[in-house]
Parts: C-alpha cells; sequence; structure tokens
C-alpha cells in the first residue's frame, strides 16, 4: 500500500495524536479536552507534514527524467553486508583472488540481511556505501514507512524526520533548529516546545542524510554535534547515511552495516518496477530490457546495473530508444560523467577547494593514466602510494594542471565526492566498477596515439576484447586504422610457420569449396561456413553468423554443430574463451547405432556435394536436417562417433582427412586466427565510424590465404 492511500485517514490521526499526547504534554489538556481549534491546526499541520515529506522526499526525479516517479513505484528492497564485510581482506593479492574468482569486489559468500528488518532491530544504524548505491532513497523510504503506521514496515510508533546534513554548512547552525524547522514550517502550534517533549519522550526517528557531504573544514564539528544529540536524547531513534570512504567509525553507539551491490533479482525487481505504464505493461517493456540487458554484448552495461543510480541510468536509456547502443563507449561515457560531476551537481553538493583548477577533463585523463598503467600489467587494486605517486606525476607532468595540490586530498575527494576510485580495504583502492576502468583504458590509448602498441601486443589477450570494442567506438575520425592494423595481424598469424602444414591448405580448400558468384552470403561468410562444416569451430560458426546473420537459420548451432562434431572426432574445437583443446569423445555402440540408423545411409544413398558448391551444399544441409532430425539428441546422450560416417562425411566434402588433425600448437594458432577476425568484425559494429570502402576491402580478404 502506497503512502498516497493514507493521507486522509489513519496516518493523519496517528501523527496527530502523537503530537497532541506527547507534544504538547504539560502545555495543555490532552485528548478531548484540548481546545478543539487547537486541535484542527494540529490535523491540518499533520496533514501538511505528510504531504511535505512525501513531496520532497517521496519522489524521484534524477539524470535529467522528463518527470518526477514516486519514490514507491520504483523502490527495490536492499540487503546489507556487516561493514566488517566489507573491510575484511588483509592484502592486495587476497582482494585479485577473490575478484578474480567471482568477477565481484563484493564476496558472493557474505551473508545478507534485509534492510528493513535490520532498520527494525537497530536503535542507532549507521548505513554504508558508495555514490548512487542507494542509502538517500532508503532512509527516505524508511520514512515513508514510518508514517504509515501499522500499515507500514516499520514497526514502532514514531514520527520520522529527514534532515540533510549537508545543511550543517556552519558551526553557527544548531541542529535542533533544523528539526524545529520541518514542524514549523507546518503549522504546528508552538512547535519549539512541542519538538522538545518529542525528543525528550523518544518520539522521533530521525533520519540524518549524508554525513559525506557536510564541508570538510567543519566535519568534526558535524560529528560532534550529531554525537551529543543523539546522546542527549538517546530514546529516539536514529538512522545516518554516509559514504563509505568519509566514515572514520566516529558514532560509538550505532551499528555499521553496507549497502550490498544488487544482484540480478533485485535488478530484475527495478526494470519491472520502472516500465509500469499501462504501454509498457502492454509491450512487456521491463521483459524485453532485462533479455536485452543479458546479452553477451551487453555484459558492461549489466556490471553498471549493480549500482542503482546507474541502473537508473540504464532504464532511461533503454525508455528512450528502446535498446542500448551499440556504441558503448557513449554508454559508459555518460556513467563516467554522472559520477564524476552530474551526481553531485543534482544533490547540490558543495565541492571542495580541491577541484578548484582540477576541472573534469583533467580528472579524466589522470584516471585514466591510473586506469591505463593498472591494466597493462593487469592490475585492478592499487595501495595508496602507487596512486598517490601517479597523481603526483599527473600534476608535475601536465603544464594546465594545478600546482601544489595535496596529491592526498585530490585522492580523497575522488574517492568521497565522486567514488569513482573507492577504498576496498584500508588503503586499497580499486576502480568502482571494472567497466570504468576499461573505458578510461580506450581514453588513454585514444589520446595517446596507442593504438599500435594496443594491437601489437594486446591483440590476442582475451582480457583486452573489451578494450579493442571501446577504442573503436571511442575513434571519432574513423575506426579503418586500428580495423587494418587487426587485419594484418590476422594475417600474419595465418603466414606462421605453425600454419603451414595444415592450416593453409585447408584455407586453400575453404577458398576453393566457395568460389562462384552467389550475392546471398558474402564471400567471408561462405568461406567461415565451409570451415565450420569442415572443423565444427564454434569460432568459424560466429564469423558466419556475424558476416551473415540468416546463415544462423541455415545452419542451425544445435543441430548441425552438433552433427559436425558427432561426425567428425578428429576435429580440435576450442570455445571463445577457452585455449585448451577439448578431446574428442569416447565412442559407445548405442551412439554408433543411432549414427548408423540417422544418416550414414543417407550419406551413401545419395552424392552430398558432387562439386563442391556453396548453394549446393546450403541446399544439402536442409536435405541433411530433414534426414536426421534427432541428430543433436543422439549425440548428447551418448556422445560419441562413428568413424565410417566421418570418413564418409569428408570425401563428400572432398577434404584431405589429414588437414583435419591438428596439434594443439596448430590448433591454437587457427583460433587465434579466428579470434581475430571476429574481434575485427565486432570492432567494426562497435565503431563511431568507418569507410565503407575499407570494410568492404577487409571483408572481402577475410579468411582468403594471403599472397606471398
Amino acid at each position: 500500500m502506497t503512502l498516497t492511500e493514507l493521507i486522509i485517514g489513519k496516518a493523519i490521526e496517528r501523527l496527530a495524536g502523537i503530537f497532541i499526547e506527547k507534544g504538547w504534554k504539560g502545555m495543555a489538556k490532552i485528548g478531548k479536552m484540548l481546545d478543539m481549534k487547537t486541535q484542527q491546526i494540529v490535523f491540518e499541520a499533520s496533514r501538511q507534514y505528510i504531504k511535505n515529506y512525501t513531496e520532497r522526499h517521496g519522489t524521484l526525479k534524477v539524470l535529467g527524467m522528463r518527470e518526477p516517479v514516486a519514490l514507491e513505484s520504483i523502490y527495490t528492497k536492499v540487503q546489507f553486508l556487516h561493514n566488517n564485510d566489507v573491510r575484511r581482506f588483509e592484502s592486495i593479492e587476497n582482494l585479485e583472488k577473490a575478484y578474480r574468482e567471482s568477477r565481484s569486489f563484493q564476496s558472493q559468500n557474505s551473508p545478507k540481511q534485509d534492510g528493513l528488518a535490520v532498520v527494525n532491530e537497530k536503535q542507532y544504524l549507521m548505513v554504508l556505501g558508495g555514490p548512487g548505491v542507494g542509502k538517500s532513497t532508503f532512509l527516505r523510504k524508511i520514512g515513508l514507512e514510518a508514517l504509515k503506521g501499522k500499515k507500514g514496515e516499520y514497526e514502532r510508533e514514531r514520527i520520522p524526520v529527514f534532515i540533510e546534513i549537508k545543511r550543517i554548512n556552519s558551526k553557527d547552525i544548531i541542529l535542533k533548529d533544523l528539526l524545529i524547522h520541518e514542524f514549523d514550517i507546518c503549522g504546528f502550534p508552538d512547535a519549539e516546545s512541542s519538538l522538545n517533549n518529542l525528543l525528550e519522550s523518544g518520539q522521533l526517528l530521525i533520519l540524518f542524510d549524508g554525513l559525506d557531504e557536510v564541508p570538510s573544514k567543519i566535519v568534526s564539528h558535524a560529528i560532534d554535534a550529531i554525537q551529543n544529540f543523539c546522546d542527549k536524547y538517546h530514546k529516539n531513534h536514529f538512522i545516518i547515511s554516509c559514504r563509505t570512504a568519509a566514515y572514520m567509525n566516529n558514532f560509538r553507539r550505532f551499528t555499521d552495516v553496507a549497502m550490498a551491490e544488487f544482484d540480478s533479482v533485485q535488478i530484475k525487481q527495478f526494470i519491472y518496477n520502472w516500465f509500469q505504464s499501462e504501454e509498457d505493461k502492454k509491450l512487456e517493456t521491463w521483459q524485453k530490457c532485462w533479455q536485452i540487458l543479458h546479452e553477451p554484448t551487453n555484459a558492461g552495461a549489466k556490471e553498471l546495473a549493480n549500482t542503482p543510480l546507474l541502473l537508473t541510468m540504464l532504464c532511461l536509456v533503454y525508455d528512450h530508444s528502446q535498446h542500448f547502443p551499440n556504441n558503448r563507449s557513449a554508454l559508459y561515457r555518460k556513467a563516467l560523467r554522472i559520477l564524476l560531476e552530474e551526481w553531485a551537481a543534482e544533490k547540490r553538493i558543495m565541492r571542495e577547494e580541491i577541484y578548484k583548477g582540477l576541472r573534469t577533463e583533467l580528472q579524466e585523463m589522470l584516471l585514466s593514466e591510473i586506469a591505463y598503467t593498472g591494466y597493462q600489467v593487469d592490475q585492478l587494486f592499487f595501495s595508496e602510494d602507487e596512486i598517490l605517486s601517479k597523481i603526483r606525476y599527473f600534476l608535475e607532468s601536465n603544464l594546465n594542471a594545478p600546482k601544489h595540490i595535496d596529491c592526498k586530498a585530490i585522492l580523497q575527494a575522488i574517492a568521497i565526492q565522486q567514488g569513482v576510485l573507492v577504498e576496498r580495504a584500508e588503503d586499497v583502492f580499486s576502480f568502482c566498477h571494472l567497466t570504468l576502468q576499461e573505458y578510461l583504458t580506450a581514453q588513454y590509448i585514444i589520446d595517446n596515439s596507442g593504438i599500435e602498441k594496443m594491437v601489437n601486443e594486446h591483440l590476442l589477450d582475451r582480457r583486452w576484447r573489451e578494450v579493442f570494442l571501446l577504442v573503436a567506438g571511442l575513434m571519432r575520425g574513423g575506426s579503418d586504422e586500428l580495423l587494418l592494423k587487426m587485419e594484418k595481424a590476422a594475417q600474419n598469424q595465418l603466414s606462421s610457420s605453425i600454419a603451414a602444414r595444415r592450416i593453409i591448405p585447408l584455407m586453400s580448400w575453404v577458398n576453393a569449396a566457395t568460389a562462384g558468384n552467389s550475392q546471398e552470403f558474402s564471400s567471408a561468410a561462405k568461406r567461415a561456413t565451409a570451415l565450420f562444416l569442415a572443423t565444427a569451430r564454434d569460432s568459424s560458426f560466429e564469423i558466419a553468423t556475424l558476416l551473415s546473420p540468416s546463415l544462423t537459420n541455415v545452419l542451425e548451432m544445435s543441430r548441425i554443430s552438433a552433427l559436425a562434431r558427432a561426425i567428425n572426432p578428429n576435429f580440435s574445437r576450442m570455445l571463445h574463451s577457452n585455449r585448451t583443446p577439448i578431446r574428442p569423445a569416447t565412442p559407445t555402440r548405442a551412439f554408433t547405432r543411432a549414427i548408423n540408423k540417422a544418416i550414414a545411409q543417407e550419406l551413401e544413398d545419395f552424392d552430398l556435394f558432387p562439386y563442391i558448391n556453396f548453394a549446393r551444399l546450403m541446399e544439402n544441409l536442409e536435405i541433411l536436417k530433414a534426414k536426421a532430425p534427432n541428430i543433436d539428441q543422439s549425440y548428447k546422450a551418448h556422445q560419441g562417433y562413428n568413424s565410417r560416417v566421418s570418413q564418409i562425411w569428408l570425401n563428400a566434402l572432398q577434404l584431405n582427412p589429414e588437414l583435419t588433425i591438428f596439434s594443439s600448437e596448430e590448433s591454437e594458432a587457427l583460433e587465434n586466427y579466428l579470434y581475430i577476425n571476429i574481434l575485427t568484425i565486432r570492432c567494426k559494429q562497435a565503431s563511431m565510424k568507418i569507410s565503407p570502402k575499407t570494410w568492404q576491402e577487409i571483408e572481402a580478404r577475410m579468411l582468403l590465404v594471403p599472397v606471398t
């Protein structure tokens, strides 16, 4: 039930009742003896208080949203970690190991607790987390639940008061005056005296939001003021929110908890909540968004979705265009700018003096240097000394950077105000998302003309795949240079001595097998298809379907791939992400019988490929699919092969079986060659701009044996 449904009725009665009984105690008669006019004033003030809270803290309008949305309409339940779990690592090595095992900065085994359940247990609670994880939203939600009384999920009879701590902007501000103001503006009679009574009797739930947003020059004063206030009025309930990087364990009464990252269940729920207009329900927009987010090409976007603020950005992007951009560089640039400046601007956080002169562009350059130097050596975590050294070097080597700035102050400001760098353990930092480190690495390469170095040193390193795609998307002048260098590297791979014995002859067969003037598919797609049928490699299938998506239906991976692998045990195949060849399965009599029954006789009954022609090849594949509808189930069930059928298959292809038996070195060389071609195609798809002529020439040469 939303708060809107409760504004007229019990919520007002309850709030007015608490105020009359506790706030006016000792000042006037209570209950029916209270002056009717005064009672009416209290009821109207209570109505206004609920209205004010709902309008100020019950709606969201962030990141350029055209219209505000009700907080409760998109609110997704949060979970807490104990703060000790966030800082549980003793060394950078342990952090690296834990991250690489789970691809998350948060332990998968960490016990989590429902946020509202924890609030109901604790009188004093410190809620910690990075920028945009939903701390303020959580506190506002708790206040809404408290206003609902017994119909809400907050279990105590308390009046919520939401205070933005950034309002403590000088030592002259008295904390209690901020609370009095919240009641006074609603018209409560004798607000100051009434508030004193409410505080003394413990009738308030005080929500202090954003301890980290207090100017650093008075932060000690603010902490002392809040501590003293909590001590003096200890019967009340208190929740404080603060960014993890800014928290110094100052509050002795408080239990520290940390906001957990959104998991898949929470992300799905948030997206469902977001797309609930009548039109979106009809079109099932939320489900389409969820499915697209889980496509492999959107893995980086899904990583960003762990942070509610950036998930909001993703929903806005999808809401606007009904898809995520092919050029994900633009998406990550938007996410970075949100953290660097937009979020602070929207929250009206006062900038520290440190940022005078260190404008956003310089911050991006600084962060890109840190990202690149770390990524070069596969480093995800940095000691504080390492980062300070990099900051110092950047300032000294950049003529336009501000001079005489405290490097540690810069690091603290970046970590606290923006959260792009996050302290994962004591004096150990990382980027908040690996995706942003990859994006900043790509930005550094563009800014420093590092295309050739990247191709020469990292083309075959699968860890750099995303960086290549981001670089392609950032090359505003066109990615021709990148793609041509990648093509040359692929040709060099094929021209190596390892490829001479089998790979080059095999590719020569591929070229001959697909020669012709068929216009239905591109020449490169035909070559990739022939290579797939000869070797059953997933990577050759991927090239074919990337270049000609209609081939997906023709080849039908689930069936033809199983068929090819079943009938040719000698095809050493590897998945794109795995360099270790998969050994052929052991034959079984049951599978041999199944193969013989399903297709062996059919292969002998007609001349499969009387002459090598791509159109004929596709036609006969359709015939095979019709004649062996259950071949994939048989393969999965028995995991075997039939050598006689394999021989028939290769004879039909007019392919020497010797050319399909690879050593481990040859298999790796062929897979690397195919990987480069796949990455080249995907970089073309991710490019902001590329010359049509350049791409036509590259595609025409793809999978061709180089002329020596």
